[in-house]
């Protein structure tokens, strides 16, 4: 039997895909938008797994369908087991959602939203009355019931609606850009609770971020572009499968070493970081003297040439510009 066919409570991932699609009109040119394209995804249980892509590139959609909230076109889904198309009550009561923009409800206080959620998921008077004190405690808003939502913090709204969702006990979680125009205190503090939810409960969670340092929290992270996943791995494995070696330079005249190395044939890859040159080369201690050459040959200081790893960051920009090239290749071959 194969793991999309496992049961709930077996052994198995908490979430696999295979040949997901969807796609919707688009509105401008009344053709259809391939928002989300043949994805093979597997997430196992007790893992952060993170999806990272720009805007656009399908992200939220994802979320959507592992939720139940959307139909595929095409392929299947299952969530702990359930057919995410079939069987998507089943998952919205073992599942939480935290979409960008959370209804918490301004005018309500803390412990009135807390309590609204709770009822709104069947919870008995009992049954509130046994988790609200713990989600008040473990979220850090046990000063702050009276206060309505609308008076709240960035960050504090934030840990309310990761709060309300909590209410009913999920074991998955499907967060997205939860920390989007938080301060990085709050962000920090926010991510701090989900690493403590994950190691106390063997929580499964699925975050799209827009933040690298956020993507180096979890386990494993994919790659969204235009709807396909591109790669995915350890934020490690991710790392590796950038080609070639980082060099980094810190020239006297920024703009004049950009123009000078740009188009030297041992670059494979430019990436500008404030007055710092990353570049990608095939041989970082070959190419570092020849680089110091070619710049000082027109009068510009290098200073110090020193072969770094490249961050998340710069793998993430490395792996889509590649794509992106791939994709002009493919559609001047298909042109022509």
């Amino acid at each position: 039997m194969s793991s999309l066919g496992k049961a709930v409570g077996m052994d198995g991932p908490a979430i696999e895909a295979r040949a997901l699609c969807k796609s919707f009109i688009s509105r401008e040119s009344r053709g259809r938008i391939q928002a989300v394209d043949h994805l093979d995804l597997i997430v196992q249980r007790g893992e952060t797994f993170g999806l990272l892509g720009a805007d656009g590139a399908g992200k939220t959609t994802t979320l959507r369908l592992l939720n139940g909230l959307l139909r595929p076109d095409a392929g299947v889904a299952r969530v702990a087991g359930f057919d995410t198309a079939k069987e998507y009550r089943q998952i919205h009561l073992l599942a939480g959602y935290m979409p960008q923009q959370f209804s918490l409800y301004g005018d309500m206080s803390v412990l009135e939203n807390i309590t609204f959620f709770a009822e709104v998921q069947g919870l008995t008077r009992a049954e509130r009355e046994a988790r609200i004190p713990d989600l008040l405690h473990f979220a850090r808003l046990e000063a702050f019931t009276g206060r309505r939502a609308a008076k709240l913090s960035g960050g504090m709204r934030k840990k309310l609606a990761l709060t309300c969702m909590l209410v009913h006990r999920p074991r998955i979680i499907f967060l997205d850009e939860p920390t989007l125009g938080v301060d990085p205190v709050s962000r920090r503090e926010f991510w701090n609770l989900l690493s403590e939810l994950r190691a106390k409960s063997r929580l499964t969670i699925v975050v799209c971020t827009p933040y690298m340092d956020e993507a180096e929290r979890c386990h494993r992270v994919g790659l969204l572009y235009e709807g396909r996943l591109i790669a995915q791995g350890t934020p490690a494995e991710i790392k590796a499968m950038v080609p070639g070696q980082l060099l980094e330079i810190r020239p006297s005249d920024f703009n004049a070493a950009r123009a000078v190395l740009r188009d030297a044939e041992s670059v494979q890859e430019m990436q500008t970081y404030g007055q710092l040159l990353h570049i990608f080369v095939d041989n970082a201690q070959q190419r570092a003297p020849q680089m110091k050459a070619m710049l000082e040959e027109q009068g510009i200081e290098a200073g110090e040439i020193r072969r770094i790893e490249p961050s998340m960051e710069e793998a993430f920009i490395s792996l889509m510009s590649q794509q992106k090239h791939k994709g002009r290749l493919d559609r001047e071959e298909t042109e022509a």
